[in-house]
């Protein structure tokens, strides 16, 4: 039977840990279980330090190294979110990296991308998994990528922000045009958006960039603003909570760690051109991309590139490895979950807006890619922001 006692759990957040919209996912699930939550970012020293009653009834957030080769010593559940530990020693919640490194690599390939770079950290265990995925939808079509890691923490410090921006001033130069560049923080596009205009180059007309984090405020405040992945912080701090719940009513800690999928992607600016060679193509595609909201056909297409029907179908999916009308399909669905996440428009006219011709093929083409309805993506969406 479980307790009616009403628990006393720490949040362990340090205040140089940017992924704090965890918290919040953590505090729904407190509300919801009537919890008492405190952020105690030495919640792990406070109870080793506790002589009389414990303070914590269980604790989430990022293990500290000095308490994970014997968590027996502080005699109560913890769940943890730090992916770097030297060892598994406490159950654990991650955002499925290499999903996202799948995501970004789909998109970027999606807007035509053939030459692609990964910008990573020198030192962090999610670099390597987002690269593994990266790497692995790229392998499926027959592309590989320049890939440069560099210290991406303590920017603060003048010497670290100065080697890193400097390194990346030395990647550019490298580079082939058009690219497409995945980055695991939304900072590193930041910077790169200031380093191609100051070498002459276009984002996203020549360098197409995408980030991790969906940070509004360096996403949108940048000029071009940043496409992002969305790593579902918010989802991962509910289902971290969900879990201290049951082993504090004594189940059995789960064999692997549980992995949260990201929430979705945010398309802006900085991959809203086409990376393609092939004119006729690229025709097609920037008439897709102006129109593609409106009411036109796959004939309405051949004809803006010039082109017969046929023949275009055949050249498109040659170069795209797609048809015209998934692409025209993608296009209308990224359209609608910018209106779902951005507006309050009544469902019935984000489906109009986006170029569906009904509510009802708007939801069923919705629930057939996303695998969730426009409301409760919307839903989701607000409570990630």
């Amino acid at each position: 039977m479980k307790s009616t006692k009403r628990r006393r759990v720490a949040v362990m957040l340090d205040v140089y840990w940017e992924k704090v919209n965890t918290y919040e996912g953590t505090q729904e699930y407190a509300a919801q279980a009537g919890w008492d939550c405190t952020i105690d970012p030495f919640a792990a020293r406070t109870m080793q330090m506790c002589r009389g009653a414990k303070p914590y009834d269980g604790i989430i957030g990022r293990a500290k190294s000095d308490v994970i080769y014997d968590p027996g010593r502080l005699s109560v559940p913890v769940v943890n979110l730090r992916l770097n530990l030297p060892s598994n020693t406490f159950p654990s919640v991650f955002p499925d990296f290499e999903a996202i490194g799948v995501m970004g690599a789909r998109h970027l390939i999606g807007r035509g991308c053939r030459q692609l770079g990964f910008l990573g950290s020198s030192a962090e265990a999610a670099t390597r998994l987002m690269l593994k995925g990266f790497r692995s939808e790229l392998k499926t079509s027959g592309l590989s990528c320049s890939v440069r890691r560099f210290k991406m923490h303590n920017l603060g410090r003048e010497q670290n922000w100065r080697a890193l921006t400097s390194g990346l001033s030395e990647w550019v130069d490298t580079w082939s045009t058009p690219i497409g560049i995945f980055s695991i923080l939304d900072l590193g596009c930041h910077y790169l958006i200031h380093i191609c205009r100051s070498k002459g180059l276009h984002v996203p007309r020549d360098v197409s960039l995408i980030g991790v984090g969906d940070n509004r405020v360096v996403c949108e405040s940048a000029s071009p603003s940043i496409t992002s992945i969305n790593p579902g912080y918010v989802q991962l701090g509910y289902q971290a909570a969900a879990l201290l719940d049951r082993l504090m009513d004594g189940a059995a800690p789960p064999d692997q760690p549980i992995l949260v999928p990201p929430a979705g992607l945010i398309q802006r600016e900085s991959t809203d051109s086409y990376a393609v060679d092939d004119p006729v193509v690229a025709r097609a595609l920037r008439f897709i991309s102006e129109h593609g909201h409106e009411p036109i056909t796959v004939d309405d297409i051949a004809r803006a590139a010039v082109m017969t029907r046929r023949s275009l179908e055949r050249r498109f999916q040659k170069i795209m490895q797609r048809t015209i009308g998934q692409e025209l399909l993608y296009m209308r669905l990224e359209r609608s979950k910018r209106r779902l996440a951005e507006t309050d428009e009544p469902l019935k006219q984000v489906a109009a807006d986006s170029g569906f011709n009904s509510r009802r093929s708007f939801d069923r083409a919705f629930i057939s890619n996303e695998g969730v309805s426009p409301s409760q993506y919307r839903k989701e969406r607000r409570a990630e922001n």
